[in-house]
């Protein structure tokens, strides 16, 4: 059996290419797309910004983005939710939310979909821990449970539906539990 080699792409290449839905990640010279979203991710996703952006935002403590794309380190990913503090979001010439975001969210929120594979979605969160991201959160649904990354410590695990899940110093108005966030799936 004759095995054609894999071509690997720059990251300039790879960005030139249109993008894709759902989105493609640029990982180790190769092209990952990411799973479709399904109505559990959604639902997460979609509130756990709102309650970021609805405590952050006003105040201009920071900002969440959904499906922001974030190219810093030689990848090009795409995190379910990125936040970035207020004064670190990119801007344009006019001083409006710029179209490209050249450095690691600040805290890089990921929704773990049925068919997606922990261990490459665990690795873009090292990856910006490694790249100045202040923690990570990995949501499992099905497992009603958060990992919680910071940068050089222990991996912490809440699964408790008293639990108060931890946040980063400049977003501490936000106070959420475990059941706060999977009961957004009942809603």
């Amino acid at each position: 059996m004759v095995q054609t080699p894999i071509q690997r792409l720059t990251l300039a290449e790879f960005l030139a290419l249109p993008e894709t839905e759902p989105a493609s990640e640029y990982i180790d010279g190769q092209i990952i797309q990411k799973p479709m979203p399904q109505g559990k991710h959604s639902s997460i996703q979609t509130e756990l910004s709102t309650a970021i952006n609805a405590q952050l935002r006003p105040k201009k403590i920071a900002r969440a983005f959904s499906e922001l794309r974030c190219t810093f380190g030689d990848r090009s990913i795409v995190p379910d939710i990125s936040v970035f503090s207020w004064d670190r979001i990119a801007r344009d010439q006019n001083r409006e939310i710029a179209n490209v975001f050249q450095l690691a969210p600040d805290w890089m929120i990921e929704i773990l979909s049925p068919d997606q594979s922990h261990t490459k979605v665990t690795k873009n969160i090292l990856h910006c821990l490694n790249h100045g991201a202040e923690m990570g959160w990995l949501i499992d649904p099905s497992e009603k449970a958060i990992l919680v990354y910071r940068p050089q410590q222990q991996t912490l695990v809440f699964d408790q539906s008293t639990d108060a899940l931890p946040v980063p110093k400049f977003a501490r108005p936000i106070t959420l539990t475990i059941e706060v966030v999977f009961n957004w799936l009942l809603e």
